[in-house]
């Protein structure tokens, strides 16, 4: 059975433009920076960014986690499958960030600041970690009413899957409340990622309001376990974690699913109940060039034969497969030729 996929895979979160460079270990150092992190820029982060383009040969790449994630679920989808919106500046990085997501057939509705630069996040790359620091600019600029414009609540209207990014919660929990909502209600299917520790470690409570509407929650090792100990869990067991985030209050009677990847390790999914474990694509650490976007290349690639209508295994294992991709080239960014997976 042939299905429709037109705009049928909507996300939300904040565009940026990724400056992302290999970097001493003592750059990390000096702005007091984990090897393997996502954090927001604080004013001591400042500097950071010019320091970057001055002293390291640096790669421009648009980025912002829920992007990433709907442009890899297009390469795999047929055209047109796909739609986003978030925040950018009236400036040249916004518009590059634009292009980046037209060229990858993504449509991009976004708010457009008049006032702020568009978003940038810092991409420190050492060995296979990499550190981002994310200044939001007008990502942060983001207002609910954009939602409410009749040209895009009507894709909102037409998408029958939503994608929404952890990050996202520190700007607009209103207008994630709209989507989660409406999805619920009309009982379609809403995603969304934790995105990084600080996340569910400082913004529990928008995340927690969203909650009971999220049919499917993606996340990593270091943010289950940030969300067990937001949520004073005494455990730091991954699988007990992910039956537990899945066990919460719902509202509306489809089971939540919750996909936990673990880098190197098996990806976890648990449902109604029991957790089944997901081997990963080997790959020689020399074939790595770089993991920034690894998890949103997986969340893509899950996506795109979600709406498809494959089963989970399916979905885990293109997931898998874009991951896989993406992590043996710079940045966040897939091929401009067609894809090899066979579902």
């Amino acid at each position: 059975m042939t299905v429709n996929t037109e705009r049928t895979l909507f996300g939300i979160g904040n565009p940026l433009l990724d400056i992302s460079a290999h970097v001493k270990p003592e750059l990390l150092a000096k702005y007091n920076l984990k090897a393997n992190d996502a954090i927001l820029a604080g004013d001591e982060h400042k500097p950071l960014y010019d320091e970057l383009v001055a002293s390291y040969p640096v790669e421009y790449v648009a980025g912002g986690a829920a992007q990433n994630a709907m442009r890899g679920a297009q390469w795999l989808l047929p055209p047109n499958s796909t739609v986003y919106t978030g925040c950018v500046g009236k400036d040249a990085f916004g518009a590059q960030v634009r292009e980046a997501a037209q060229k990858d057939g993504l449509r991009a509705e976004y708010l457009v600041d008049e006032q702020l630069p568009t978003g940038r996040c810092a991409v420190l790359i050492t060995n296979t970690d990499r550190s981002m620091v994310t200044d939001l600019n007008a990502a942060n600029a983001f207002k609910e009413s954009h939602l409410k414009k009749p040209e895009v609540w009507a894709l909102v209207e037409g998408a029958k899957y939503f994608y929404i990014e952890g990050y996202f919660l520190t700007v607009s929990p209103a207008a994630i409340q709209m989507i989660a909502e409406h999805g619920s209600a009309t009982n379609k299917t809403v995603m969304i990622n934790f995105s990084a520790p600080f996340i569910p470690q400082f913004f529990s409570k928008p995340l927690d309001d969203a909650l009971p509407y999220v049919d499917i929650v993606f996340g990593n090792e270091s943010e289950a376990e940030a969300y067990a100990q937001a949520h004073n869990w005494d455990t730091k067991d991954i699988k007990e974690i992910a039956l537990k985030v899945a066990a919460l209050p719902k509202q509306n009677s489809k089971p939540r699913r919750v996909v936990f990847t673990q880098g190197a390790h098996q990806t976890i999914v648990a449902y109604e109940g029991k957790v089944t474990e997901y081997p990963v694509i080997k790959i020689a650490k020399e074939a790595i060039l770089d993991t920034n976007g690894a998890g949103d290349a997986f969340c893509g690639g899950f996506m795109s034969q979600l709406v498809l209508g494959k089963d989970i295994d399916t979905c885990v294992a293109a997931g898998h497969y874009v991951a896989n991709v993406v992590i043996q080239r710079n940045g966040p960014t897939y091929p401009r030729e067609a894809h090899q997976f066979q579902g």
